[in-house]
């Protein structure tokens, strides 16, 4: 499995941003789907957005609008742009990888990074 590390959280004020990170460690990163998901406190993990090795996107209607995943291939990496951020929106985030869309959709996986905490609060 892929290993990857995720950064770039932190406290946020409503309508706020932040851009989260995750570099995976893979020498055919171009060669997978890759997801960010995230897990608020007493909930369980959601999918919020995929972004296909085409380059392809989806989003939870959650964050439809607000939230842009996009990567780079030459860096290994995936990025979360998160806007209008709201208190709702907290949560560790975490991202992970895999070569099938579906699978990664399903988000069932054996492993996991440490996420990264993102806080939206005044």
């Amino acid at each position: 499995q892929v290993q990857v590390v995720e950064s770039g959280g932190g406290l946020v004020q409503p309508g706020g941003s932040l851009r989260l990170s995750c570099a995976a460690s893979t020498s055919i990163f171009r060669a997978y789907a890759m997801g960010w998901y995230r897990q608020a406190p007493g909930k369980q993990r959601e999918l919020v957005a995929t972004i296909t090795s085409g380059g392809s996107t989806n989003y939870a209607d959650s964050v439809k609008g607000r939230f842009t995943i996009s990567r780079d291939n030459a860096k290994n990496t995936v990025y979360l742009q998160m806007n209008s951020l709201k208190p709702e929106d907290t949560a560790v985030y975490y991202c992970n990888a895999h070569k099938v869309l579906a699978a990664l959709m399903s988000g069932a996986f054996g492993s996991w990074g440490q996420g990264t905490q993102v806080t939206v609060s005044s």
